[in-house]
């Protein structure tokens, strides 16, 4: 069992549920380290004090804030342990809402909340199930690694999961982004949602969907540690420099998919139909669509 990252509680209105954190997530990507190339020596960081020009122990090391560049403010530990809030010491629910009222871009990395002993085991086994039964996720303020945070915990096995959620100032503005005015036909879109269509799938556990670089990695470890060649790397898709024909990508990207499955991979060529410029204005004008807000 991975070992427990914090433990606090999640205040629920008045109730209160004991809980230890565990990430719900593993890193399977292999690890390299820094060497010199010449010997094969190991190379390491070392940490040194700038005022007394020697190298010191993580014993030593502290944090601190540069207010100046002559003044340093040191904090312990303790003093971010032990600060003024009530995020610092459990995660507070501060409302319900439907999941879908989220965008997807402002929820990150997800941890276990398990109940720390028999106490938690009622008050966490309620709020498990009245999060199950509304259908609806619980937003929620801690405080880890020295900032305050705004999470999200919903039901995922039986286990209640809590997301980092970015606050809605972290997420940047995508406007200037935008692609520039183009024409298309419906043709062409009817093209694409029969490509999405032959790309469905009703989850996400067909074996292609597995780390082939992390394996490409394994592979030419192996290949060294045997002394043998190196596996050829795959020939780049040529490029042809021109303009593509939209059509005629779809459809031969409808009929690779099909292939690919084990059907039929012919298909009922689809000819775009000429292209229809924007429609003229009518004296009723179009609102600009506005980027969403986060």
């Amino acid at each position: 069992m991975p070992r427990t990252i914090w433990s606090g509680a999640i205040s629920f209105g008045l109730v209160t549920v004991p809980i230890n954190v565990i990430s719900a997530t593993e890193d399977h990507s292999v690890r390299f380290h820094q060497y010199h190339l010449e010997d094969m020596g190991r190379v390491r960081v070392r940490k040194y004090c700038e005022v007394e020009d020697r190298e010191v122990a993580s014993s030593e090391i502290g944090k601190g804030y540069q207010l100046t560049k002559e003044q340093v403010i040191p904090i312990s530990e303790d003093e971010l342990s032990n600060l003024p809030l009530p995020t610092a010491k459990a995660i507070e629910i501060e409302a319900f809402v439907p999941l879908a009222s989220i965008d997807p871009i402002r929820i990150g990395e997800g941890y276990y909340l398990q109940p720390s002993g028999q106490v938690a085991a009622k008050p966490y086994k309620l709020l498990l199930q009245a999060l199950a039964r509304s259908s609806k996720v619980a937003v929620a303020k801690y405080a880890w690694s020295g900032r305050e945070r705004l999470g999200l915990l919903r039901v995922r096995d039986n286990v209640i999961v809590l997301h980092a959620m970015r606050w809605p100032d972290e997420i940047r503005d995508p406007s200037e982004l935008l692609p520039p005015p183009v024409e298309l036909t419906d043709e062409e879109i009817d093209g694409a949602l029969a490509l999405m269509d032959t790309m469905t799938r009703d989850d996400l556990n067909d074996p292609e969907f597995r780390d082939t670089y992390t394996e490409a990695i394994q592979q030419i470890i192996e290949a060294k540690r045997e002394d043998r060649e190196l596996p050829a790397a795959p020939e780049p898709a040529k490029d042809t420099g021109g303009l593509v024909d939209l059509m005629a990508a779809l459809n031969a990207s409808v009929a690779k998919a099909r292939e690919s499955r084990g059907e039929d991979a012919s298909v009922h060529e689809m000819k775009p139909k000429k292209k229809t410029a924007a429609k003229k204005q009518t004296g009723k004008k179009t609102a600009a669509r506005r980027p969403r807000s986060a």
